[in-house]
This record gives structure tokens, sequence and C-alpha cells, in this order.
């Protein structure tokens, strides 16, 4: 096998792409909540495995562990040090001479930071009432975060997150422009409230995780575990097409579809809603 020869992997954000529950069902809204598909901007990653149908979480082939810190108190996702990519851009990549050789069945990403663009509703805007504004949401098992960009304005926990320092999984910050005006708001949505889909239901997700767990297949979409056999002459390339189908939701205050966060509608997930990798040819 040629020395140059990589592993390469490449997030595609799809929001057609069947929406699961944690255990990989499909899964329609819950009656009085609402969600929309959102536009991703970028991502990053804490954890990568290939497994087998007999691995249990942390028993496969485990490519990559992003760093952690202890500055927070326990140890949690040093969220300055996590790298962020956009659709299409490698988010990972590892000489095939450094992976065991052998046939893998699944593949588990743990998911950390996610950056978005939705479409709100507020009495203040015109017309409609509608435009769009931007969220960060960091769905990791946990995360050190002292600040954060958005829209290049760097924000800080509010202190009724609990300011700088650990937060679970589920905090999130919203922010928007109403007429050179800049809104922002932050939160923290419900304990076990993130959907992480794991259709390798014999091989358990720890909660509060997000090790989103999907099974390889190809570019016609057969099923098709992958083979490394140490001998390839070219790169492997895989695209983690992510299920972004109604990944945001919220509390519906009023019924009508469209989240309106100044009359208190409640966000309550904004897990992804399933994993697809699928090998290039």
């Amino acid at each position: 096998m040629e020395a140059d020869q990589d592993w390469c992997l490449s997030f595609r954000f799809d929001s057609t792409q069947v929406r699961l529950n944690n255990i990989g069902q499909t899964a329609a809204m819950i009656a009085g909540h609402a969600g929309q598909s959102p536009l991703f901007n970028e991502m990053s990653q804490h954890y990568i495995e290939l497994a087998g149908d007999f691995d249990m979480l942390g028993d496969g082939e485990v490519l990559y562990v992003g760093a952690e810190t202890t500055a927070g108190g326990e140890s949690a996702i040093d969220y300055c040090e996590s790298i962020i990519t956009e659709e299409d851009e490698v988010f990972f990549s590892k000489p095939l001479s450094e992976i065991t050789p052998g046939t893998y069945k699944w593949l588990r990403v743990s998911l950390a930071y996610q950056n978005y663009d939705i479409l709100y509703k507020s009495s203040l805007l015109p017309g409609s009432g509608t435009a769009y504004g931007t969220v960060a949401s960091f769905v990791g098992f946990r995360t050190y975060i002292q600040n954060y960009l958005i829209n290049g304005t760097e924000y800080t926990p509010s202190a009724g997150t609990g300011g700088a320092g650990n937060h679970n999984q589920g905090y999130w910050a919203f922010q928007t422009n109403v007429f050179g005006t800049n809104y922002f708001t932050d939160g923290q949505a419900p304990a076990g409230a993130t959907t992480v889909p794991n259709p390798f239901t014999s091989s358990p997700i720890p909660a509060g995780s997000c090790v989103v767990t999907g099974q390889f297949v190809n570019t016609a979409q057969s099923l098709a575990p992958l083979t490394i056999t140490g001998s390839e002459t070219e790169d492997i390339v895989i695209t983690v097409s992510l299920s972004t189908n109604k990944s945001f939701e919220w509390i519906e205050v009023t019924a009508d579809n469209l989240y309106q966060p100044e009359i208190g509608e409640v966000v309550v997930d904004m897990g992804l809603r399933g994993l697809i990798p699928i090998v290039n040819d």
C-alpha cells in the first residue's frame, strides 16, 4: 500500500433524508411541537469509530478523540480546540496504514457543535414578519465554553445558563439583527431531549452522549460493509450524510409552524436525525 493513501471524511447535510428517533426508527413530529430543517453553515465532531456487529462502543477501531479539558470541573469537550468545518470540506483524514485492516459495518461519529440558519417570526418585522437568524448549538456530552462567534460577533454564555464554563448537552444560542439592532438569546434544552439516532441497538449509547451511528452504504445507497485490506492503491473517501429533517424542534405557543422566540417558544431538540456513511466509488 502506498504511504499516501488516506481515509477521508466530509459532511453532507440532507433535509430530505429520513427523520429518525434515538433507536433508528422513522419519527414523526410530536403533537404540540414544530420543527424545521435548518440551513447548516458548519459543524464539529469529537469522536470517530469504525465498528463491526459485535463491537460495543469503544471496542471497535477508534480513529479520533477530540481535545477535552477539566478547566470547568468535570472533563468536557474543549470548544476552543474543536475543528469546525463546512459541508463537503474534509473534517478528518488518517493514513490507511494506521487503520487496522478488516470489515466494518458501522460508523460512529460524536457530533459536538452546530452552526446553522433558521427562519423565525417576530412582530418587529414588516410584511410576513419572518427573517433568518443563526443558531449555535452544542450537542456534545458536555462542552467547556468561554466564548464563541456567531456571524463575526463574540458571545459568552449568559449568567442564566451558567456563564462561561462547562455546559451540558443542549446549550444553544440564537442571534439575529433587526433594523440594525442585534438580538441575542441563549438557553438549555432539557436533559435527554437531544435526539441521537443509533440503529445499532445491541450496542447502546450512554445517556447524554451524541455518538450518532450509521450503517455503511455504497453510492447506490445499498448496504455494503466497508472493507480495508491494507493493500489499497487509492484513498477511501466517505461522505457522512446527516439528516437535518426538522432537526431544529421547539414547543409551539402559536400553532403556525414558525419559531417565535419573543413569545416564549422553547427549543427542545437540536439533534441530527440520522447518519448514513457513503463509501464513494
